[in-house]
């Protein structure tokens, strides 16, 4: 009985069947994969970063896990290393600093206090670019969303373009104890027509949008926190292929698969604070590249096949498949499971 419950173990997160057939329907919904953030311990694959912390530091983690990753773990990257001397030389490069740095971000925030409109589009040659809009409210109660100030920040964490727009409805509540956008910045401020063409010109990296979908396009993946929101203020349409949402990413969404805030996000995978006070647009850029960055290298193979996003397709066995399904290994039956979502690692291919 004990052998047969081990041959029925889940190889990716070790749960336990009586059944073969019930291990083989868990394989097909849970969408296992090598893509999993994975404890560096036990070798335990998790849905998510969050639930990969809640086995190693949680409340009620993993003893040996927990032991081990008290002495040799990282707290943002949450990898193992071979001895504490080498977490303490990894954590001077994995733990980020607050403090912007680049000789035209400098200047163009010098620029922005004093609310200009910056255009560096020309200069960027950026593969990726992070985007975020902050929005003042409108209506009788101040509750709709009017995109005031755009910000873009390419790779280099320097400014592509930066401009506080013209709202074309009324503005009746500026939200200034968390924007910090007063009536004068917006009496000069540029037509959101005019913002729109020059975000979709950048995005697209100068090529027309119907030409951005075929193979070989230059155009530019886009990242933020709430991305979609963002582009339905400002009316910009962009491919949801070239779009990496950080607040819809499986492994940064909570266990409950809600998403978590930027400014959480940042304090726990970066290691420092934003969002205190007034929000930066600018610090909100760099912190939603950053984190892009970091799913984009988390370590782990990158295997196309299981991690392209086609797991409800690869994952649906067909009927007459059941015997030769029931005669595989727990690891065999994983090497098949393919993950419900594309990984942001393959980024790297393109």
């Amino acid at each position: 009985m004990d052998s047969e419950t081990h041959r029925n173990k889940c190889a990716a997160c070790y749960r336990q069947y009586n059944k073969v057939e019930h291990l083989i329907e868990h394989m097909r919904v849970s969408y296992h994969s090598v893509h999993e953030p994975k404890c560096g311990v036990c070798q335990k694959q998790c849905r998510s970063y969050e639930s990969l912390r809640e086995h190693l530091i949680g409340p009620l983690p993993k003893v040996e896990c927990a032991r081990v990753f008290s002495i040799r773990g990282c707290n943002l990257c949450l990898k193992i290393f071979d001895s504490s001397s080498a977490v303490r030389s990894h954590r001077a490069t994995c733990q980020f600093s607050g403090t912007m740095t680049g000789l035209i971000s400098r200047m163009s925030r010098m620029n922005i206090q004093a609310g200009s409109c910056i255009d560096n589009g020309q200069m960027s040659g950026s593969r990726v670019v992070a985007l975020v809009c902050k929005m003042v409210g409108g209506g009788s109660d101040g509750s709709l969303d009017l995109c005031a100030r755009v910000c873009l920040v390419g790779e280099d964490e320097n400014i592509i373009y930066h401009a506080y727009i013209k709202p074309q409805v009324p503005v009746t509540n500026y939200r200034y104890e968390s924007t910090g956008i007063r009536p004068e910045h917006l009496r000069d401020a540029v037509p959101l027509k005019q913002v729109q063409r020059r975000i979709q010109d950048i995005l697209c990296n100068g090529e027309p949008i119907w030409k951005i979908r075929s193979k070989g396009s230059k155009a530019r993946i886009l990242t933020g926190h709430g991305i979609d929101h963002d582009l339905k203020c400002l009316g910009v349409e962009y491919p949801s292929f070239l779009i990496r949402d950080i607040a819809n990413y499986p492994p940064l969404m909570k266990t409950s698969k809600l998403s978590n805030s930027l400014k959480y996000l940042t304090q726990a995978y970066l290691g420092y604070d934003i969002q205190n006070g007034m929000q930066d647009p600018y610090e909100d850029c760099v912190a939603a590249l950053r984190l892009y960055m970091r799913m984009r290298h988390p370590g782990h193979p990158r295997d196309y096949a299981c991690g392209c996003g086609d797991g409800p397709m690869r994952n649906n066995y067909p009927a007459w498949r059941q015997r030769e399904l029931e005669r595989m290994t727990a690891e065999a039956l994983l090497d098949l499971s393919g993950s419900d979502y594309y990984c942001w690692c393959l980024d790297a291919y393109n």
